[in-house]
């Protein structure tokens, strides 16, 4: 087998792409000084969006009170739209290097209702807690942080509970 198709084609095992998303949080917090983020950059994007539309969020409470933009940084240039942008982008050119991208069908109105609510909640949630499982689980065990561990024991428990409800109500 050549070495493109071992490194490009075929899955890498799971204990590669773990030390490798370690060494790359390293590396990023190093440089940047901050840890791997990801809902933060889409609630900017969001409130981008309403300023389109003639609205104005950094007015909002919320926005006044927790914001982590830097002087001179908009919602849409910063930190954190980057590297949002450089996982979308990445994803999408190993997809694409990979040819493994496809379109697929959605199977029926119930799936389509139920990625909808599923994704509506999990934004509500990453949220109302300030941050998604990269955050709270992923950038914070690596800094020592017990919020990470009890993050990791609830995630679990939800994802064990989840798969039951999926088993017995969806599939």
């Amino acid at each position: 087998m050549s070495l493109y198709n071992r490194i490009i084609k075929k899955p890498w095992p799971y204990w590669v792409g773990g030390i490798l998303l370690g060494i790359f949080n390293v590396i990023l917090l190093t440089t940047t000084g901050q840890s791997w983020t990801i809902t933060t950059g889409f609630l900017y994007f969001g409130a981008h969006i309403l300023n389109i539309f003639g609205l104005q969020p950094s007015d909002w409470y919320y926005f006044r009170q927790n914001t982590w933009l830097l002087p001179g940084e908009t919602f849409i240039r910063n930190y954190y739209t980057v590297l949002n942008l450089a996982v979308i982008l990445g994803s999408l050119i190993a997809v694409l290097w990979a040819s493994e991208f496809k379109w697929k069908k959605i199977k029926n109105k119930k799936q389509l209702f139920f990625g909808f609510l599923g994704g509506i909640l999990m934004g509500y949630g990453t949220r109302l807690s300030f941050g998604c499982n990269i955050g709270a689980y992923f950038s914070a065990i690596p800094s020592f942080s017990l919020h990470g561990w009890v993050t990791a024991v609830f995630m679990l428990v939800g994802a064990w509970i989840g798969c039951k409800v999926l088993l017995k109500y969806i599939l």
